[in-house]
C-alpha cells in the first residue's frame, strides 16, 4: 500500500488568471474583431494541454502527462505489433529524456514530418493498414511532439531513413538518405519544463506500465534500460499473468479461468475479498473505469455460470469476490473522454455477450474441480446475502429513527453519481477528525462541491470481520451511506474521499482504521484512485510582515532561515487552525496525498501485519524502526 501525491494546478509560462489581482475592478476590453484569436494546432496543445493528455502533474502520479506522452509513443509501436510488424520494441530513458525504437514497418519516408506535427493526420484512420488502434484521432505523437523541449523521429525503410529534429513542435532540421538498420521507427522526446515545471520520471510507474503492454500482447519482448538499470517484459500466458502478478501472495480460490476468440480475451477468478475488481482493456489501453464492454463480460459470465448450474443467480451473487480482466479489439471505439478511460461503444453488447458466455461454459464443461469450488462459492455469496437482508433492514431502521438525514453529514449541493452536475469531478467529501475540526472545515468549504462528515471517535477495526459488521457498527454504516456505496461503486456521490486527520499518534491510527474500511470492504474504491489523505502544515512561522506555512520540519527550518524574529506555532490538530487560515488548505492550494495500492496481494498482506492479531511481530517491527531524537 502506497500514497502519490496529487500536485496542485500549475500555471504554464507566461500565463495568468483572468480575475488577477483578487477584487479588483476589471479592465474593459472591447469585444470585437480583433479580440478573436486563431491558434495553430501545435500552439492549442501547448496553450490547453488538458484537452490532448489529461492532467500535468510533476510525475508523482502514474497519469501524469509525461507518462502518457510516453504511452502515446509506444503505443504506436505496440499498433505495429498488433498487425503483424515488428516483436520487439526499445524503451530507454536517460533523466527525462525517453527513446523508444521499434521493428515494424516504419512511418512512409515522404510523410514523416507530417505524421508527428500536422493535427489529423496519419495511418490509423484507415482500417486496412490498422485494424485495431487505439490512437485513432491523429493526435498522440503530435501532442508529444507539441510539448516537448527536444524531439526527434527517425524512419527506416527498405535500406533508407528520414529523419526530423524539432523544438517545442516547430521542425528544426530534417535530413534523409540510405541506411543499413533494419525497418521501424525511432523516436526522442524530453518533455517540456515550461509546460510541465519540475518533473521527475518514477521507475515503479513505469515498470508496471511496461509490464501491462506484456501482459496485452502474448510474444512482444520490451526492452527496457535506465542504466545502470535493464529489464525484459514478456508474458506467455497474456492476461492470466496479469491477475496472477495482481493477487501477489493472495491465492484465488481456483486456477485461474481464461479464454478467447479473434476480438477478445478473458481471465478470471473468485477470492475471499468483497466486491468486485476489474482490469478492463480496449486496444491495450487500460479503462479504468471500465465501460461497455466490461458491462458485457459481467453479463456474459452470470449468463454461463447460470446456464451450467442450471440455476438463476443474481448477478451479485456471482460476482461477489471476482477478480477478472477483459481485453477487446475494435476497429472504431468510442470513449467517453479523451483520456479514454471509459469505452462507450454500444455495438460491443450484442457479439461480446454470448461469447463471454460461450468460453465460461466450456471452461467450466472441461474444469469440473473448478467449476465446483466456484459454484460453492455462489451458493455461499447468496447464503450470506439473504442474511444480511435482514440485517441491513434493522440499520435502516435504526438510522430512520435517529434523523432522516445522515447524523454528522454537512452535505454539499453537487454529487459526482449526477452526470449532468456542474464540477461533478470536484465533488469532495472530508472525513474529518472530530467535532472540532469540522467546525473549522465547515464554514471555509466550497458549499458547492465539499462535504464534511465527522468522527465521532476511533472507527470500529473491522479487519477480520464479516460484512454484517458494517451493518451492525453505526458509524460505518453512516459513513458507507454517505458516500452512497452500499450497491456498489455506480452510487458513489463524491469523486475525492478525503482523510481529514490530526497530525498526531490518535490521527493517524484513525487513518489506518478508515484505510482498513475501504480496503477490507470496498476496495474498488481505493483501486480506482479516489481515496486521498488531506496534507495540513505542521507549522506556522510569522513575523508581523510575513507569515509561512510549514508541512515539514526541513521547510520549518528553511523559514525560520529566512524570516527575522519569527513566531513558530506547532499545529498538533486541525481545530487549532482558525476557520480563516484553514480556507486555503482546502481550496485553491489543497495539497493531497493519493492512496494506491501496488497490487491487490498486497493489500491483504499490508492490513493482515498492521491491523491483524500479529502483535509480538507488529511490536518488534515498531521497537526496531523507532526514530529517536539523539541528545
Amino acid at each position: 500500500m502506497a500514497a502519490k501525491k496529487k500536485a496542485t494546478k500549475k500555471k504554464a509560462a507566461g500565463r495568468t488568471p483572468a480575475s488577477a489581482g483578487g477584487g479588483g475592478k476589471k479592465k474593459d476590453v472591447a469585444y470585437d474583431e480583433k479580440a478573436i484569436q486563431t491558434l495553430d494546432a501545435l500552439e492549442h496543445i501547448r496553450l490547453r494541454t488538458g484537452m490532448y493528455i489529461g492532467r500535468l502533474g510533476d510525475g508523482t502520479n502514474p497519469v501524469d502527462g509525461i507518462y502518457v506522452m510516453m504511452k502515446e509513443v509506444i503505443d504506436n509501436s505496440i499498433d505495429e505489433f498488433i498487425m503483424g510488424e515488428g516483436k520487439r520494441i526499445e524503451i530507454s530513458r536517460d533523466g527525462q529524456t525517453v527513446e523508444v525504437r521499434d521493428y515494424g514497418r516504419g512511418i512512409p519516408l515522404g510523410k514523416v514530418v507530417e505524421c508527428v506535427s500536422q493535427i489529423n493526420t496519419g495511418g490509423k484512420y484507415n482500417d486496412d493498414v490498422f485494424q485495431f488502434s487505439v490512437g485513432l484521432n491523429g493526435v498522440g505523437t503530435k501532442a508529444v511532439n507539441a510539448l516537448s523541449s527536444d524531439f526527434e523521429v527517425r524512419s527506416v525503410r527498405d535500406g533508407k531513413f528520414k529523419q526530423a529534429n524539432f523544438v517545442r513542435g516547430k521542425l528544426q532540421k530534417e535530413k534523409g538518405g540510405k541506411s543499413t538498420e533494419p525497418n521501424g521507427t525511432y523516436i526522442r522526446f524530453t518533455p517540456d519544463e515550461e509546460i510541465f515545471g519540475r518533473y521527475e520520471f518514477q521507475e515503479n510507474y513505469i515498470e508496471h506500465r511496461l509490464r501491462y503492454y506484456a501482459y496485452l500482447n502474448r510474444g512482444l519482448k520490451l526492452e527496457y534500460k535506465c542504466p545502470p538499470r535493464k529489464e525484459t517484459f514478456q508474458s506467455k500466458a497474456g492476461l492470466k499473468d496479469l491477475l496472477l502478478d495482481e493477487l501477489g501472495e493472495s491465492q484465488p480460490l481456483y486456477e485461474i479461468a481464461t479464454g478467447d476468440g479473434d476480438r477478445f480475451e478473458m481471465a478470471f477468478t473468485h477470492g475471499n475479498a468483497y466486491g468486485e475488481s476489474y482490469f478492463s482493456f480496449v486496444n491495450g489501453q487500460y479503462t479504468n473505469d471500465g465501460g461497455t464492454h466490461q458491462s458485457a463480460f459481467r453479463e456474459g459470465l452470470l449468463k454461463g455460470v447460470n446456464e451450467f448450474s442450471k440455476k438463476s443467480y443474481a448477478g451479485e451473487d456471482v460476482r461477489d469476490g471476482i477478480v477478472a480482466a477483459i481485453s477487446v479489439k475494435l476497429q472504431d471505439p468510442v470513449f467517453e473522454s479523451q483520456t479514454k478511460n471509459k469505452l462507450g461503444s454500444a455495438d460491443v453488447r450484442s457479439w461480446l455477450v454470448p461469447a463471454v458466455k460461450d468460453q465460461v461454459i466450456r471452461w467450466l464443461h472441461e474444469n469440473k474441480n473448478e467449476a465446483k469450488i466456484l459454484l460453492e462459492k455462489v451458493a455461499l455469496n447468496e447464503k450470506v446475502r439473504k442474511e444480511l437482508s435482514a440485517i441491513k433492514k434493522d440499520a435502516r431502521e435504526r438510522a430512520k429513527k435517529v434523523a432522516i438525514r445522515i447524523p454528522k453529514l454537512t452535505d454539499c449541493k453537487f454529487h459526482y453519481d449526477d452526470p449532468k452536475a456542474k464540477r461533478r469531478d470536484d465533488t469532495t467529501i472530508f472525513l474529518s477528525e472530530g467535532d472540532s475540526a469540522a467546525g473549522v472545515m465547515v464554514p471555509t468549504r466550497d458549499v458547492y462541491t465539499q462535504a464534511i462528515f465527522s468522527l465521532k471517535g476511533k472507527p470500529l477495526n473491522c479487519y477480520g470481520l464479516k460484512r454484517d459488521a458494517i451493518y451492525k457498527n453505526e458509524e460505518l454504516y453512516n459513513i458507507m451511506r454517505a458516500l452512497g456505496i452500499e450497491d456498489g461503486l455506480e452510487g458513489l456521490r463524491y469523486n475525492r474521499v478525503v482523510i481529514a486527520t490530526d497530525a498526531d499518534v490518535d490521527g493517524m491510527h484513525i487513518r489506518n482504521l478508515l484505510l482498513t474500511f475501504f480496503l477490507r470492504y470496498f476496495e474498488d474504491l481505493v483501486l480506482k484512485g479516489h481515496v486521498y489523505i488531506l496534507e495540513t502544515p505542521l507549522f506556522r512561522v510569522r513575523n508581523k510582515k510575513e507569515t509561512r506555512y510549514c508541512y515539514t520540519e526541513a521547510e520549518r527550518d528553511t523559514a525560520l532561515g529566512e524570516i527575522k524574529g519569527p513566531e513558530v506555532t506547532r499545529f498538533k490538530g486541525l481545530g487549532e487552525i482558525s476557520p480563516k487560515e484553514f480556507g486555503q488548505f482546502i481550496g485553491d492550494g489543497i495539497r493531497l496525498v493519493q492512496v494506491s495500492v501496488g497490487s491487490m496481494g498486497e493489500v491483504e498482506k499490508s492490513l493482515d501485519f498492521f491491523m491483524g492479531k500479529n502483535t509480538p511481530a507488529r511490536k518488534d517491527f515498531i521497537v526496531d524502526n523507532l526514530a529517536t531524537d539523539v541528545l
